[in-house]
């Protein structure tokens, strides 16, 4: 990316309007910069575990950087960036905020051969080491500009709590490479994935991997591709051959590298990702430039207007009261926007809870059913707490990028009743630490035992009864306390005693069953319910903030030009014709800075305002 031109604009931008003591705009332009030189273009490579993801990585990078076994999934999520040298480093979470976000993270660097023993399920099993995530730098052109490729962990596949993670990073990513290999056709659980990742992220792109094992990926690409029109789905679909590259890099057989697919997706990396983000940054660079150049340029126009035409002082002066009037207006409380804000962030709230707790409905009201079914749930414990815990991860994903889809549009909303200008938005922070981390594992308690020794007991109990209750009536008639009709009820009463005791504890158990199955549900929606919470009055601090502080720099903006305009009625002649001689070249330096910012954006999306038109 070109980053390099919006980077000496707010650097020549810092040094124009330091003159004029501004720290609100300086710190803005700062934050401008800031965001610059630290945003990266962030690509997330997804799909079902051993599609061929790590191996596409390594092929867009044309190197071996992430792990690649025949057997083994990734159970760490690996960033691939750009670094002046090979770098390697895991990294996880020690401490959290108050609201969630990591407070502290440790950073481990080791050698990148080394790496796989961390983020392979080999070494790390479920990522018992607790990593957050693995880092990986390399120098390549193709990163020099930002890049970031996500190698996400495989584990389990999208039905999985890894899935929901990836789900939930969805927000936050520029661009999604969906990977499936040409075995078979899209299936149920991968066109929901692409069905909310379409909704999520701006770029989703298919990509059937393994061409080269399967004759048939023509037929299954077109399969796939008639999948995604029935289901709505609106993306390209491309075929790759990790295999052709890695044959084309190492022999230096360019029509190998062409047929192998890698460079239509490098191309679609950057022609539809790296170059919509650079757009993006530009227009965000221009927006705050042009901005800032206006609202110094309006006091140094209020006081030529002053200078040039005394009548319409008076006129001028009673303009900026009550623009400045309306401006702090926009700060206060009672404004529009304040209400629009506190009013959607309720509402979400209220939205966001009750869809948690009707998906958690739902998933307890199946496994209820479940355990019903089972009669002894002891049996079937281990694949419906499995179950459960996919289907609930699964949820909790869903619920917080509905959430995060909610908040970006209550923050258009905002900026429309704040400026009219939708365009003028911040930065939103919608991402949200793992709430289930602390939701302990579904377990079903000891309970009581159903062994033999108890089966034998409950049966002996019944057919002592049964014996000697009909024994005593065999003796009215003359007959011995045994005898066979004796004996027949005592096994019928024993084996109708073991029933009813084996039902007995059945119940007990289901009870005991569904009772786990509440404790872990109730477990979720206090932890995630929590979370969502957090996520959202993250969003509502970053809007309120960000608004008062555009009202503060407006209004501060037409404090000074009253000021000037009211100092110029009383200035002498001799000051008046000194600064009618600086306004010009004052003005002129703002407006050279205006085009330079302007001319960031391909068909000067910026308008003209009043500064052009004033120079």
């Amino acid at each position: 990316m070109r980053r390099s031109e919006p980077v000496a604009v707010l650097d020549q931008a810092l040094s124009t309007i330091a003159p004029y003591r501004r720290p609100d705009l300086e710190e803005r332009l700062r934050q401008s910069g800031h965001r610059l030189r630290t945003d990266r273009v962030r690509v997330l490579v997804v799909g079902e575990f051993k599609q061929g993801k790590s191996l596409l990585v390594n092929g867009l990078v044309r190197a071996p950087v992430c792990p690649v076994f025949d057997d083994v999934a990734t159970s760490v999520a690996t960033v691939v960036g750009y670094a002046e040298k090979p770098t390697a480093a895991l990294v996880r979470v020690v401490e959290t905020a108050w609201d969630g976000e990591p407070a502290k993270l440790e950073r481990v660097e080791l050698p990148i051969e080394e790496l796989a023993t961390h983020i392979a399920e080999t070494g790390n099993p479920g990522n018992k080491q607790g990593w957050r995530h693995a880092e990986i730098g390399i120098p390549r052109a193709l990163l020099a500009g930002g890049l970031e490729i996500v190698d996400t962990p495989g584990v389990g596949g999208l039905h999985s709590t890894h899935g929901a993670a990836t789900m939930a990073e969805l927000p936050t990513a520029d661009a999604v490479l969906f990977v499936s290999d040409a075995s078979q056709e899209y299936t149920a659980p991968e066109l929901e994935f692409l069905r909310q990742a379409t909704k999520a992220c701006p770029n989703v792109l298919c990509v059937l991997s393994k061409t080269d094992l399967y004759p048939e990926w023509e037929r299954i690409a077109d399969l796939d591709r008639g999948h995604l029109t029935a289901a709505g789905i609106d993306t390209e679909l491309l075929a790759v051959s990790s295999a052709l590259r890695v044959h084309g890099i190492r022999t230096g057989d360019d029509a190998a590298d062409t047929e192998s697919g890698f460079p239509v997706l490098i191309s679609y990396l950057r022609d539809k990702v790296v170059s919509q983000a650079d757009v993006l940054a530009r227009r965000s660079t221009a927006h705050d430039v042009v901005a800032v150049t206006e609202q110094v340029a309006t006091a140094l126009l209020a006081e030529q207007t002053s200078y040039t035409n005394p009548e319409a002082a008076a006129h001028l002066i009673r303009e900026l009261t009550e623009a400045k009037q309306h401006a702090a207006a926009l700060k206060e409380r009672s404004a529009r926007w304040q209400h629009t804000l506190s009013d959607g962030v309720a509402d979400l709230n209220a939205d966001i809870d009750y869809d948690l707790r009707d998906r958690m409905r739902d998933i307890g009201r199946e496994a209820e059913e479940e355990v019903n079914r089972a009669g002894d749930p002891r049996k079937i414990w281990d694949q419906l707490s499995g179950w459960v815990e996919q289907e609930v991860h699964a949820a909790v994903a869903a619920n917080f990028l509905w959430a995060a889809q909610r908040a970006r549009w209550l923050a258009g909303q905002v900026a429309e009743h704040f400026s009219g200008d939708q365009d003028l938005l911040p930065k939103i922070t919608a991402t949200s630490t793992d709430p289930l981390a602390q939701v302990h594992a579904m377990e079903l308690r000891a309970g009581e035992p159903f062994g033999v020794g108890q089966k034998a007991l409950s049966g002996l109990r019944g057919g002592y009864v049964g014996v000697l209750m009909f024994g005593m009536l065999g003796t009215i008639v003359g007959l011995s306390l045994i005898n066979p009709f004796s004996i027949g009820a005592g096994l019928l009463l024993g084996a109708k005693g073991l029933t009813d005791e084996r039902r007995r504890v059945y119940a007990k158990r289901q009870a005991e069953a569904k009772a786990a199955v509440r404790r872990y549900s109730d477990d979720v929606i206090f932890q995630a319910g929590k979370e969502s919470r957090e996520l959202l009055r993250r969003v509502q601090r970053d809007l309120r903030d960000f608004y008062i502080d555009r009202a503060e720099e407006t209004n501060r903006s037409l404090k000074e030009s009253l000021v000037k305009a009211e100092q110029s009625v009383r200035a002498s002649k001799d000051e008046q014709q000194r600064r009618l001689t600086e306004i010009p070249q004052e003005l002129a330096r703002l407006a050279a800075l205006h085009k330079q910012a302007m001319a960031l954006l391909p068909g000067n999306a910026v308008e003209p305002r009043q500064l052009e038109a004033a120079t």
